[in-house]
């Protein structure tokens, strides 16, 4: 995590990506955002065209071809210190901090702007619509696959116990309080699993609340801090906001999500 005072006196230093992605319920645009304003030399990242195309299942993580191809198109180079914002609700930059991790960039060269747009532009640093000029390059990746879970091995761990399984949605939605905003999908939640909804974790201007009070969220779960922890949500997003949270607290985590997620779990 970084912020916007380190950003904008780096900014010639770094690749920018903006990762604005909405809930289709919203009806916004991030593309169409991102044209009328951006961080200036940031890169549009387009979390629904840069993941698994052939599947009716949101956000899933592509083959490493493709992502050499995506990566290589936007001219990112595998020694880039990248910095990833978003200007949405659901803080879908730290979704794109999880996938270049999981592709193998350098962890320590991959930072998400705290507080995002929203926070860069209550400060009144410079923003513009100017298109960025790539220079494409050859990305090479390495897929951490450990840093994954399938179906499969989710309802095998219902019984075996070998991780902990968070689901970032809300209360309601977890509990089956509430019908799932996607079609098609039954209410409820992982047999065994914990809901700590994400927007617990993100003050009003989109930042991070303090690390104490992420360290008193995930110690109030009560988890089993011997096992490796997997993170949920609807659609693989706001599960890596936890993710991300969970790393501030605990330097040894790597990011270990469900991608198919409730929108996958429902279904079945």
């Amino acid at each position: 995590m970084i912020d916007t005072s380190w950003l904008e006196k780096n900014i010639d230093k770094v690749k920018i990506l903006d990762c604005s992605w909405h809930m289709p319920q919203t009806q916004r645009n991030g593309f169409e955002e991102y044209c009328k304003e951006h961080i200036p030399n940031a890169i549009f990242f387009d979390l629904d065209k840069n993941s698994k195309l052939d599947t009716d299942l949101p956000h899933m993580l592509t083959d490493s071809v493709s992502w050499e191809k995506i990566m290589s198109s936007m001219g990112i180079e595998n020694n880039d210190h990248i910095v990833v914002y978003d200007n949405s609700d659901v803080i879908s930059s730290c979704r794109c901090w999880y996938n270049l991790i999981y592709y193998g960039h350098n962890p320590k060269l991959v930072n998400v702007l705290n507080g995002g747009l929203k926070k860069w532009k209550i400060e009144n640093k410079a923003t513009d619509s100017n298109e960025v000029k790539i220079k494409t390059s050859k990305y090479s990746c390495k897929e951490n696959k450990e840093l994954v879970k399938n179906i499969k091995q989710i309802d095998e761990n219902i019984d075996k116990k070998e991780f902990n399984v968070i689901d970032a949605r809300s209360r309601e939605r977890f509990e089956g309080k509430v019908a799932e905003p996607r079609q098609g999908l039954r209410s409820g939640s992982i047999k065994n699993s914990f809901c700590l909804p994400f927007s617990e974790l993100i003050n009003e201007d989109h930042t991070f609340v303090s690390k104490d009070k992420i360290k008193e969220k995930f110690e109030s779960i009560r988890l089993n801090k011997d096992k490796n922890t997997v993170f949920s949500c609807g659609s693989g997003v706001t599960a890596s906001v936890l993710a991300l949270a969970y790393s501030l607290i605990n330097a040894k985590y790597m990011p270990t999500i469900y991608d198919g997620s409730w929108a996958e779990y429902g279904k079945n």
